[in-house]
């Protein structure tokens, strides 16, 4: 029966949007509803299993174990569907700065995690190597990539991954807008910006995170008529055509491991999410649809709706049901690795970002810093704050950036193949390196094409 946990997650958002738009706390801290209701969520289960209600909360949670796993694929396949992609050569000047930048922190995030739990963690608490991936799944990747790898940690058998990794999201949000905030007032005073918006809740609308009337944007429009279909509904069908696209790369993906002894012996393909290749359908179906004049129905607006439509549900119901026994069982570690990330991303930002950022240094920066320990709304939460009309280049920068940058990390397809890479070596030496390399590769791109870029 599914009427109960609709029921359930539906008033638990509501809520989450109540508390957001009355406690100032909550809007201080510019926190989602989505996560808001999340935390209540999980609040309200925890004092329910304390007190002998397990029954209750497996009736009006039926099933919202396995919303993560398929909502991220609406996220994903929503991804790029509607998106007039810029020439390469147009992104690459504008955005190869942030690009190189933002890459470097998030390989750093795989070297400093894995490190930790493969030379001290590891050895001292007894854990897996796959400890070593929930700050890049869950600082990068953020709650929807961590929810959808739920089916990925359990196939290759560590079932706790998903809670640390939903743990360490929840920590780097909220991490994101303290520290956002204080390095913002510390940039202040060192002269590092000058187009500055306050954070102190002077529009009431704004805080609570509820348009005025008068401000309200277009949502989207029509591109079909009502009595053809209703619009909203094409927008879902062409998402699930996007899917099934994603869903036809994974069989050939099995197919290709059936002929591949390796990839067999670990089962590889078979561990790898779909969502991923939802979002290569996605790009796959918006690319056929651009040729087809007759068939130029996307609204851009609509799509996105969709996507975060079924990423507030997907939060909800991830930070629900996170399993605090499991966390507590190795709380040490967690907290160092939680804090050991987000000393990473402040070496960035102060250390790294004022030497390989080409102008407005601070504005890219807090982007990045927001996105790499949040959700790209975090970072562009920042960014606004410390360049509320748009003047400097980071904007855009930032913008053409997630083009190249979305496909790969952050729930991309290097996210989704480290956790079978770790299983089939056995071990996270590897992925370590190869997270190493690649930081030295960006390192090397930088020197050689953007080391002398000044942008105006």
């Amino acid at each position: 029966m599914i009427v109960l946990p609709f029921i359930s997650i539906c008033i638990l958002l509501l809520t989450g949007k109540l508390l957001r738009a009355n406690v100032k706390i909550i809007q201080k801290l510019y926190l989602p509803s989505s996560v808001v209701a999340g935390l209540l969520g999980l609040l309200i289960i925890q004092i329910l299993i304390r007190n002998g209600g397990e029954n209750f909360i497996a009736a009006v949670t039926a099933g919202w174990s396995k919303l993560p796993g398929f909502l991220i694929n609406i996220v994903f396949a929503a991804l790029f569907l509607g998106v007039t992609l810029p020439k390469v050569k147009e992104i690459w000047k504008i955005a190869g700065p942030q690009l190189a930048y933002g890459q470097i922190i998030v390989w750093g995030q795989y070297v400093v995690g894995l490190g930790l739990v493969l030379l001290l963690l590891g050895k001292i608490f007894a854990l897996p190597d796959l400890f070593g991936v929930i700050i890049p799944v869950g600082f990068e990747g953020g709650h929807g990539t961590a929810g959808g790898l739920k089916e990925t940690f359990e196939f290759f058998g560590w079932e706790a991954g998903t809670h640390f990794a939903l743990a360490s999201a929840t920590v780097g949000i909220i991490s994101a807008i303290l520290i956002g905030m204080i390095l913002i007032n510390w940039a202040i005073r060192q002269g590092h910006v000058t187009r500055i918006k306050s954070f102190k809740l002077a529009d009431i609308a704004e805080a609570s995170g509820i348009y005025s009337v008068e401000k309200r944007p277009v949502l989207g429009y029509h591109t079909i008529r009502r009595e053809s279909a209703e619009t909203y509904g094409i927008h879902l069908a062409l998402l699930g055509v996007a899917i099934a696209l994603g869903f036809g790369l994974k069989q050939v993906l099995l197919q290709i491991q059936h002929l591949i002894p390796f990839l067999e012996k670990n089962e590889i393909f078979q561990g790898f999410p779909l969502f991923p290749l939802c979002m290569i359908g996605g790009l796959i179906l918006q690319a056929a649809l651009s040729r087809w004049k007759k068939m130029d129905i996307i609204d851009t607006g609509l799509m996105q709706s969709w996507s975060g439509t079924a990423l507030d549900f997907l939060i909800v119901a991830a930070i629900s049901t996170i399993r605090i026994d499991m966390i507590s069982a190795s709380i040490i570690p967690f907290g160092i690795i939680c804090v050991m990330g987000i000393l990473w991303n402040l070496f960035c930002i102060l250390v790294l970002a004022p030497r390989l950022l080409p102008d407005s240094w601070f504005e890219r920066a807090i982007a990045e810093l927001g996105q790499s320990m949040g959700v790209t709304a975090t970072g562009l939460l920042l960014l606004r704050a410390v360049d509320p009309n748009n003047e400097t280049t980071a904007p855009s920068a930032f913008a053409y950036k997630q083009l190249l940058h979305e496909p790969f990390m952050g729930g991309g397809l290097w996210t989704s193949s480290a956790i079978p890479l770790i299983i089939a070596f056995g071990t996270g030496w590897p992925v370590f390196f190869i997270s190493l390399g690649a930081i030295i590769i960006w390192l090397i791109v930088w020197f050689l094409f953007f080391r002398k870029l000044k942008l105006s």
